[in-house]
């Protein structure tokens, strides 16, 4: 699976440069990242709505638009698919799985909590507000 992510980073990235031209991708990156943000946002939308729906293959076919238009943005911002992988790695550490962080992003980082005041600190099995 990563293997076609590698692939298909590495395509991208030879468009980008103009190494191999792909119209499309060219297209996306000639109308600047604004509007290759905004291809992310809405194959996210027509994801959701597949599932809403109950349809899976449609689900799937929009799935692998979102993945493209996200790896033309990872592109287009200098990130690599190793440092989102990364990032999952450290989150699974954290948390056992590679799951979204919580809301407060430091709470999140190694050794945080060590340097929140003890008063300041939420109570064990306190709910947050």
């Amino acid at each position: 699976m990563s293997d076609s992510i590698r692939r298909l980073h590495s395509a991208v990235l030879a468009t980008r440069d103009g190494v191999n031209p792909s119209p499309r991708t060219a297209k996306l990156f000639a109308k600047g990242r604004s509007s290759i943000a905004k291809k992310v946002a809405e194959e996210a939308v027509e994801v959701a709505l597949d599932a809403v729906r109950g349809d899976s293959a449609g689900a799937v076919r929009e799935s692998a638009d979102l993945i493209y238009n996200l790896i033309v943005l990872w592109v287009d911002l200098g990130i690599d698919p190793e440092e989102v992988w990364a990032e999952m790695c450290r989150r699974e550490q954290l948390f056992g799985i590679a799951e979204k962080l919580p809301k407060s992003r430091a709470a999140a980082e190694p050794g945080a909590m060590s340097r929140v005041p003890a008063f300041e600190r939420p109570a064990p099995g306190a709910r947050r507000r």
